[in-house]
């Protein structure tokens, strides 16, 4: 390896950058043909670290979305999930309010016959000392 070859290896970034403009620059006006395509090298390899940097922070920025989609997305699934248990639980409260009413009227309708079977009985017994013939028959 030469030892303008091993300059090649350059410096990245802003930084790189703007060395390769300069060595470019130079090359040029010194009609260092060398020099000039170092500087060239240079300003292409920092311009390809720049956009492989670029490339990576919208992958990241992708990535962060894609997650926060499937969280809203997950999320979204429980909520429904949650609302559905919620709509269960008040169908079921609601059968069993209506199983007490039912209940409930069932106790009074027995109230009620027992209370006429008892107004009956008591009044075929002052029929009977009424009219006690009538029993006899």
């Amino acid at each position: 390896m030469t030892e303008r070859e091993s300059e090649e290896r350059t410096t990245g970034g802003p930084l790189g950058k703007l060395a390769g403009k300069a060595k470019e620059a130079i090359g040029s006006a010194l009609g260092d043909e060398d020099l000039a395509r170092e500087g060239r090298l240079q300003k292409v390899q920092s311009e390809a670290e720049d956009d492989a940097a670029e490339q990576a922070k919208e992958a990241g920025e992708a990535e962060q979305e894609a997650d926060l989609e499937a969280e809203r997305t997950e999320t979204e699934a429980e909520r429904r999930d949650l609302e559905g248990e919620l709509r269960q639980a008040a169908v079921e409260d609601d059968v069993e309010r209506q199983r007490r009413e039912a209940a409930a009227r069932e106790a009074e309708g027995k109230v009620e016959a027992d209370r006429l079977e008892t107004e009956a009985e008591r009044a075929e017994r002052v029929a009977d000392t009424v009219d006690p013939e009538e029993e006899s028959r």
